[in-house]
């Protein structure tokens, strides 16, 4: 069986320069190593505890196993079909047969006892490859079924991981709100104050106060999104919602650099793919099985024992039988069965190759997406760490002139409103970059290999 071919390029062509290694060579990735804890590349103690959580008590990757399980065991019956089988049987009855029975002997008891013990043997003789390719169907079936759960632990590794950095995210729009909301009823507390002594108008008074119930409402609008994200974290790990909660933590999460190999090792690294390929090989392998049925099927049978009318002497040498013996099936018939059961499977297997190259382009897309992405957001993040601190600069000169007449309030609040925009931009870009982050390494397959 051949693989179904896929175009891969030499190189990504996404690859930033900052992923590239000192010597000038992206780093390989080990594809023998396991992928184990790949999310401890981001130094966060208490998401290695969430995963380990999440791998001993997720609900949806127990079922995976078990599935798994289920497909393994089927393929080692599959396997037992390549050896005989043996049977053992033991019978004591008695009979009446009938009196107008064809060919009965006049001296014929009418009711007699019939006992007998023996053991029968029988195994298919595998001319055409029927039982190895079912056997091999099974097996690819089940590795398949092996990758899938492989697939499925990184899948929701990721997606925990995922939502974790999205919750410290929030953690820091909600300080940077929490300063924001303090810094406002300030701003609100002196225009009161020049207020009362007849220096600024009412409408400053009025702008202040939007500008300060404004960020109070932001502030409630994340922690609500707060709470979902420590939702789907709890259901992650399989714990009580009610019951599961996630302190507040401000502390900044590093990207990490993440090796990427030759695009070539991605065929080896990604359990989606694997799963794919072996499933091509079921269907190569049930293409052989259909087609086999158009040839006539051996099997040897053989059975010994023991079998007499009375008990006192059932386990005498005169008791016993034996029988030995080929048999040979051939469907002579079906309306052409046989003939549609082939082109089904053949069908089938053109199916399985579709899908096998849908998902290396697919997989081949994720790498490229998430690489774009990380590139793109870096030069974002660079662009808005400038624009941000232009806008406090911009905010405080604003609240100076405020402060000396030199300017109104409106100035001042369009100050604000764009400082603290620019600042929430910043941190939004740098939850989306460890994301994306997070989808590069689940793109690549999970873990690496050292490169030095």
């Amino acid at each position: 069986m051949k693989t179904p071919e896929v175009p891969v390029a030499a190189n990504y062509k996404e690859t930033p320069a900052w992923m590239v290694g000192t010597d000038g060579m992206v780093a390989k990735p080990a594809d023998e190593l396991p992928r184990g804890a790949w999310w401890k590349v981001y130094g966060d103690a208490e998401l290695d505890a969430l995963e380990e959580r999440l791998i001993a008590n997720n609900p949806d990757l127990a079922a995976a196993v078990a599935h798994y399980a289920q497909a393994e065991a089927f393929s080692r019956q599959l396997r037992s079909s390549l050896f005989p089988s043996l049977d053992g049987t033991a019978n004591a009855q008695r009979l009446r047969q009938s009196e107008n029975r064809p060919l009965r002997s006049a001296t014929s008891p009418n009711e007699y006892n019939d006992y007998s013990i023996g053991v029968q043997a029988s195994y298919e003789v595998d001319l055409w490859g029927r039982v190895s390719n079912l056997v091999k169907s099974g097996k690819a079936t089940a590795q398949a079924e092996k990758a899938d759960l492989e697939s499925t632990r990184l899948s929701l590794q990721a997606q925990l991981a995922q939502n974790y950095i999205a919750l410290r995210g929030i953690d820091q729009q909600v300080a940077l709100l929490g300063d924001t909301v303090a810094a406002y009823r300030k701003a609100l507390d002196l225009t009161k104050v020049r207020h009362d002594n007849g220096i600024a108008p009412g409408l400053d008074v009025a702008r202040a106060e939007t500008q300060y119930q404004t960020a109070q409402s932001q502030v409630e609008q994340s922690l609500a999104q707060r709470a979902l994200a420590e939702h789907a974290i709890a259901a992650l790990v399989g714990a009580s919602v009610s019951e599961f909660s996630i302190a507040s933590r401000v502390d900044e999460i590093a990207v990490p650099a993440i090796p990427l190999g030759v695009p070539s090792t991605l065929l080896q690294r990604r359990p989606d793919i694997a799963s794919a390929q072996r499933r091509v090989e079921s269907a190569n392998a049930s293409v052989g099985v259909a087609k086999a049925a158009f040839f006539p099927s051996l099997t040897l049978g053989a059975g010994l024992g023991l079998e007499s009318a009375s008990a006192s002497n059932w386990l005498t040498a005169p008791s016993t039988f034996w029988a030995i013996g080929p048999s040979v099936l051939l469907n002579l018939f079906d309306a052409g069965k046989r003939k549609a059961q082939v082109v089904q499977a053949q069908a089938v297997l053109d199916e399985t190759g579709a899908n096998y190259r849908g998902v290396v382009i697919g997989a081949f897309q994720q790498v490229e997406d998430n690489l774009a992405l990380l590139n793109h957001y870096t030069k974002a993040a660079e662009s808005q760490q400038s624009a941000a601190a232009a806008a406090k600069q911009s905010e405080d000169f604003s609240i100076s002139r405020y402060r000396q007449g030199a300017a109104s309030y409106l100035e001042v609040t369009a100050s604000q409103t764009a400082a603290l925009q620019t600042q929430r931009d910043l941190l939004d870009l740098n939850t989306r970059r460890l994301q994306a982050s997070v989808q590069l390494i689940r793109a690549l397959g999970g873990g690496w290999a050292d490169p030095s």
